[in-house]
């Protein structure tokens, strides 16, 4: 079964549409601050959560819970604001931003998830990592350029650092693919 968390107006062919509204097309009404999910246990085999997690109270959570619905080996893709991106703070019900390591604290093969195994049993190998940039945005739209996904590991780290030292609002959002090992 294959899931599209806060799918808002994107509904999907081919997966479970879900929304905290009952708009057209969504199959399944729910508010992922309340827990359980309405998931059972290692049902689902990807999952599609885009700008959604930044809306959540308890991140860890749902991290936890994420992690009880995906079957083994199952994928989440997931797309969050960065943390000094207009995006992050914008929107009046975000209630955080995003680190490209925030979301290794849950990778078993990282050394962060290593130093604080004690934070969640909750665990993802991050398959896929990209910086989503999108120049001048929300102020000037260049013709001819949209998104810009950064997604080179030699390339991530000089635009994480300047987006994280010298230019805020270089980075707007990250996009993973997390698996369930």
């Amino acid at each position: 079964m294959k899931v599209n968390l806060g799918a808002g107006s994107d509904i999907l062919a081919g997966y479970v549409n879900h929304d905290l509204v009952a708009l057209p097309g969504v199959d399944v009404v729910h508010n992922l601050n309340q827990y359980p999910w309405p998931w059972a246990d290692g049902t689902i085999d990807e999952i599609k959560m885009y700008d959604v997690l930044e809306h959540l109270d308890d991140f860890m959570k749902a991290m936890e819970e994420l992690f009880r619905i995906l079957a083994p080996g199952g994928r989440c893709r997931v797309s969050v604001p960065y943390w000094n991106s207009w995006c992050a703070y914008a929107d009046p019900t975000h209630k955080r931003g995003f680190h490209e390591v925030t979301f290794r604290f849950f990778d078993p093969g990282s050394v962060y998830c290593k130093e604080r195994p004690y934070y969640t049993p909750a665990r993802f190998k991050v398959v896929e990592e990209k910086f989503i940039l999108v120049p001048f945005s929300p102020y000037f739209g260049l013709p001819g350029i949209g998104e810009i996904a950064v997604s080179r590991t030699l390339s991530k780290r000089v635009v994480g650092l300047i987006g994280n030292y010298f230019i805020s609002n270089l980075i707007q959002d990250l996009q993973l693919v997390l698996e369930k090992p």
